[in-house]
């Protein structure tokens, strides 16, 4: 029987880095293989297009979270044939709400004049359900990313995203497995879009986290993702050996 894992090429979103899926590596188990992109690395946004093309596999599985889901999206769009799934996180094709495009351009205009001191306590609340905001193990995994990717990533991220046409219209010409998990009490992203962009693309499965999480679903809720995320590959078809016969996925995890 053949053992190949199966390869996640991993966008993150606004400064983080692979960390982001420390706790999903271990939730999806062993037949997965993530594979990290650097969009950090990008300071405009066909650089950030570049990275993804060259970071991801001819026939890829892409995994995006926020801005990393986005433009996985972008990129779907742009090259469909180098795109076997999609599993959105906490994303929404139609862009930012205006109240987020408010708080980027203060943050940008504060970050123009200032040193970044790092993630607020406020932006966490924004970021987090409040049964995590004392979840040390989540608000330093974010605070520590932030501060190590720093100021001018920051910039670089806000400034050339803030931007982002609505997508909806072009969902349907995405044929092939997608998978959308959001959050009903995310403060970033409107639910009711996931719902609609579930309706327009021709294979979609959407999964709402109902209790708990906020935005950042992968830290916050990585069993739940997991889940998710193993039956949409598995319904795929992609737990195959080479006579074709199904490989069952790992046990999923309950209560994580």
């Amino acid at each position: 029987m053949n053992n190949t894992k199966i390869r996640l090429d991993c966008i993150p979103g606004t400064l983080c880095d692979e960390r982001l899926w420390s706790r999903l590596a271990p939730a999806l188990g062993h037949a997965f293989d993530l594979q990290h992109v650097p969009l950090h690395q990008a300071r405009t946004r066909p650089q950030m297009q570049q990275i993804i093309a060259s970071h991801s596999a001819p026939q890829a599985h892409l995994v995006g979270f926020s801005l990393g889901a986005y433009l996985a999206l972008e990129h779907a769009l742009a090259h469909p044939q180098r795109v076997k799934s999609l599993t959105l996180i906490a994303n929404s094709a139609q862009g930012l709400l205006p109240a987020e495009i408010e708080a980027r351009q203060r943050i940008v205009a504060m970050l123009e004049r200032n040193a970044y001191a790092g993630i607020t306590r406020q932006r966490l609340r924004e970021l987090l359900h409040p049964l995590h905001l004392d979840d040390v193990a989540i608000t330093g995994l974010i605070q520590q990313m932030g501060l190590d990717l720093g100021k001018d990533v920051l910039l670089a991220q806000f400034l050339t995203t803030i931007d982002r046409p609505d997508l909806m219209a072009r969902l349907p010409e995405l044929d092939f497995p997608v998978l959308i998990v959001g959050a009903e009490d995310d403060k970033l992203v409107n639910p009711d879009d996931l719902r609609a962009m579930a309706a327009r693309l021709p294979q979609a499965t959407l999964h709402l986290l109902k209790d708990n999480t906020g935005h950042m679903i992968p830290l916050e809720a990585p069993g739940a993702l997991a889940q998710a995320m193993r039956a949409h590959l598995e319904a795929a078809s992609d737990f195959n050996d080479n006579d074709g016969h199904r490989v069952m996925p790992p046990p999923l995890l309950q209560n994580q």
